[in-house]
């Protein structure tokens, strides 16, 4: 299944053993202190009570003779430990036990005498105690009402030495959040008692809430108030000392006004679960460690066709309200919805109907969240109990007392993007892939594979741009925060296409206000996310149209023969070569295709480019980074760019088994050969759109497979229009390998007459022909006389100076002599020592000679 759940605990396996090795061990002995009746179980009663922030887990069972144990099971140690027993029949709403385990909060309601729960009897009283438990010595009262009370202790930060003071929620029933201190001493040697316990100063946190939730790992208290019918999100949070701040008021577009009340990851108890407090309504906050605020919401079902749920993006300052198709009324909805945090995603869960998986990383575009359906197996093979999402992916199932670790299934995903047919499920499922996973390189290799066997699978997006671009993404965008602005996320800038079953609309919504003015860790990253929001410019997102222009201009000049200072050219050749080294020294395995065996210096100069548009970009954006992370981070992101290419390319090439003997032209084309020339084709045309640089080589090989897999006409046509670019290395490769038959001479002329002058050249010099002779000669004279201007001269010629008495030619290659010998500087330095009037002369005699047929 697509989401993977594996179990850290389980009451069944890791607590009901030592119950009963406990009472084996105790077989006999009689009830001893607070464990009195222990072995008359009713283990049908285990279950778990509350998960702490270190992950240490609070559960209870009642005896047969009523009295309530209560247990912790240590995560780290995986050790059980007895924390007390009431020796009454009480019903336990809430219990929670601080970090030293040496107090312990619970609050109780008296069981009627006919045994039924969630009931107060008329004129009993909810208790709310404190018990010392190390040892085991005094209780006291903190609460009896005739409302429920839930219990939290608050867990600092500070780990390393014992705390003189702890701090105790307590949230009411009737609407108020009180924090106790407490604090304690210690008495004949490691007694622990409480200090000053007729008097445990309180303060009120919040009051007149419909909400709450409380996260456990970052110690935040989410409530919501009402304010004239009006929804208020508030958060509180709580510092390594006494103190706490009000974060945040955010308004909320639900209504709330007829939902009764409602507490989320307060531990667990069967109050909760009352229609009459929930209403079907399912409210959840998550965060992460980039700083994103997602509130996730189901109102009550109003229809058996379909449900309807939100997600407020606050981090992106928008809304996404979505509405799911059921199927046929036949198929009613019996379990609530369901919220996980999965880390960049956000799991929404209906059993048995459908499973989306939401990306809030970057929501805006639907193609990248995953909506699975009834119809597909997936949607049976996940829990149909009701899930409960903590911090840090894990999800607790109450009803079997297990405690799962969630996260997604790479296997399946990877066989499910196989498989699938729908482009958005593709696009999905890829970014899904590329951002959880565990082991990158081999999940990457994985993917390519597919990619390079899928090539033309994808209508809506082309899937080697996509692929590169997110992979890039994804590979440097945990290194610093900020750079999902910063670095494109996607190639697919906008959306149309339905996505089959769902419908969704998007609306702007208000943005937290802050309630502080220093922000650290979480709160920083998501203020600078709303000052984003409020502030930037929409798109900051890098492309490279600057570098674009500056390489166009950079090439220019040089046919021209104008250049820039060497300075600034050194230095982008640099960039080029610190990438080109990078991206080396991470490849461990030696590649097959013959890549980085030329210089290519167009190539290293778009590699160069890019490095110094790039770093200059994240240096004006990225506030309080060290010039030298950001040098790094540019780096890896080119050389990552470079690698992807690389990657895809060294896959094909091993799948077909091609041989380095590919670059000669002495051999017939395979099959295998046009299927490397088809992905090639395909990575020029992906990168050309994102003007993406290529590793030094690549043309060379693309323009070597082109001339062996192409015909004549076909092979023109890639050159004319740019697909297939003319390298010297290539074209003197054919020079070599290719004799003159007439087919390889109209082969050979037909490369020659589109390659750049200055190329062509130095190949025709390589080619013992006499059209290349030709192709010399009238350069040559071009050249002579491009500047030429006409001296007054005797009309007699000296014939005795030319082989063959034919005016015309005589006077035109005395002209040429007259201004080889009065610009012999030039002419020197230029080079063609072994070009001159009289090879003119035999060229034309010659070429006449052919034209004339004799």
């Amino acid at each position: 299944m697509a989401l993977r759940l594996v179990a850290d605990f389980d009451l069944r396996k890791d607590v009901l053993p030592w119950l009963r090795a406990q009472r084996a061990a105790s077989a006999g002995a009689g009830a001893r202190g607070g464990c009195a009746g222990v072995f008359e179980n009713n283990y049908e009663s285990l279950r778990i009570l509350n998960v702490e922030r270190n992950g240490n887990i609070i559960y209870t069972y009642k005896e047969n003779k009523g009295n309530v144990f209560f247990g912790l099971y240590d995560c780290q140690t995986r050790q059980n430990e007895h924390l007390y027993t009431f020796e009454k029949d009480f019903q336990v709403v809430s219990c929670s036990v601080n970090s030293e385990r040496t107090l312990l909060a619970a609050s109780l309601v008296q069981s009627t005498k006919e045994g039924r729960k969630n009931e107060l009897q008329p004129g009993s009283k909810c208790l709310t105690l404190l018990v010392e438990i190390h040892p085991l010595n005094n209780v006291k009262v903190l609460k009896a009402v005739d409302s429920y009370i839930w219990v939290q202790f608050l867990y600092p930060h500070v780990d390393s030495h014992r705390l003189s003071e702890n701090h105790l929620l307590l949230i009411s029933e009737e609407k108020y959040i009180e924090q106790f201190h407490i604090q304690v001493i210690q008495e004949d040697g490691n007694r622990v008692v409480i200090k000053n316990s007729g008097h445990l100063p309180r303060q009120r946190v919040a009051e007149d809430f419909v909400w709450a939730q409380w996260d456990m790992s970052e110690q935040r208290l989410y409530y919501i108030d009402l304010k004239k019918s009006r929804s208020i999100l508030k958060c509180i949070q709580f510092c390594a000392d006494e103190n706490f701040n009000l974060m945040f008021e955010a308004p909320l577009d639900i209504s709330l006004s007829d939902s009764g009340f409602k507490l989320v990851n307060f531990g667990c108890d069967d109050l909760q679960d009352q229609e009459k407090l929930s209403k079907y309504l399912t409210l959840c906050i998550f965060t992460n460690h980039t700083g994103s605020l997602c509130v996730c919401y189901s109102p009550k079902f109003d229809s058996w066709e379909q449900i309807t749920y939100s997600v407020f993006y606050f981090h992106k300052g928008h809304s996404k309200t979505f509405t799911a198709a059921l199927g046929s009324a036949d198929s009613r909805v019996t379990k609530g919805i369901t919220f996980l945090n999965l880390d960049y995603y956000v799991a929404v869960y209906l059993p048995g109907h459908f499973f989306h998986l939401l990306n809030i990383q970057h929501p805006d575009l639907i193609c990248h969240s995953l909506f699975l359906t009834g119809n597909n197996e997936v949607i049976d093979m996940l829990p149909h109990s009701p899930l409960q999402s903590l911090s840090g992916s894990l999800v607790l199932d109450w009803c079997s007392g297990k405690l799962y670790r969630a996260s997604l299934n790479q296997s399946y995903l990877l066989e499910f993007l196989r498989n699938t047919q729908l482009d958005c499920e593709k696009m999905a499922v890829l970014h899904c892939m590329l951002s959880c996973g565990h082991d990158p390189q081999f999940l990457e290799a994985k993917i390519i594979q597919w990619v390079s066997e899928n090539i033309s699978a994808c209508h809506s997006f082309d899937l080697i741009k996509e692929f590169i671009i997110a992979s890039s993404y994804w590979r440097i965008y945990p290194e610093t925060s900020n750079l999902d602005k910063l670095l494109p996320y996607s190639s697919v800038l906008t959306w149309s296409t339905e996505i089959p079953g769902i419908t969704l609309v998007t609306e702007e919504i208000a943005l937290p206000l802050m309630k502080v003015r220093s922000f650290q860790g979480y709160w920083e990253k998501l203020n600078l996310h709303l000052e984003h929001v409020k502030y930037t410019e929409p798109h900051l997102h890098y492309n490279n149209s600057v570098v674009r222009r500056e390489w166009h201009s950079l090439i220019s000049e040089e046919k021209t023969g104008k250049r820039r200072p060497k300075v600034y050219v050194r230095n982008i050749l640099d960039n080029a070569i610190k990438v080109i080294s990078n991206l080396e020294a991470r490849n461990l395995e030696p590649r097959l295709t013959p890549l980085f065996q030329e210089e290519d210096n167009h190539q290293r100069l778009l590699v160069g480019l890019m490095v110094s548009e790039l770093k200059d970009h994240l240096l004006r954006h990225l506030q309080g980074v060290e010039k030298k992370k950001i040098e790094k981070i540019v780096l890896d992101y080119v050389s990552k760019l470079l690698d992807l290419t690389c990657q895809i390319l060294e896959t094909s090439w091993r799948k077909q088994n091609l041989h380095p003997w590919v670059l000669h032209f002495d051999r017939q084309a395979s099959a295998a050969e046009f299927a490397v020339f088809h992905i090639m084709t395909r990575i020029l045309e992906a990168t050309n759109s994102l003007f993406l640089p290529l590793p030094p080589g690549f043309h060379t090989l693309h323009t070597v497979l082109g001339i062996h897999c192409l015909p004549l006409h076909n092979l023109l046509h890639y050159i004319d229009n740019g697909v297939l670019l003319l390298t010297e290395t290539a074209v003197t490769r054919l020079m070599e390998d290719l004799d003159n038959t007439e087919k390889n001479e109209k082969l050979k002329f037909s490369i020659i007459v589109r390659l750049p002058p200055l190329i062509g050249q130095k190949i025709c010099r390589l080619w013992d022909h006499p059209m290349s002779s030709n192709i010399i000669s009238r350069n040559h004279v071009k050249r002579l006389l491009q500047n030429y201007k006409k001296q007054p001269r005797s009309s007699m010629i000296d014939k005795s100076s030319f082989s063959i008495e034919f005016l015309p030619l005589n006077y035109f290659i005395e002209t040429l002599t007259d201004i080889e010998s009065s610009s012999q500087a030039l002419y020197a330095l230029e080079g063609h020592d072994n070009v001159d009037a009289t090879f003119v002369e035999e060229a034309a005699l010659k070429h006449t000679t052919m034209l004339l047929g004799l």
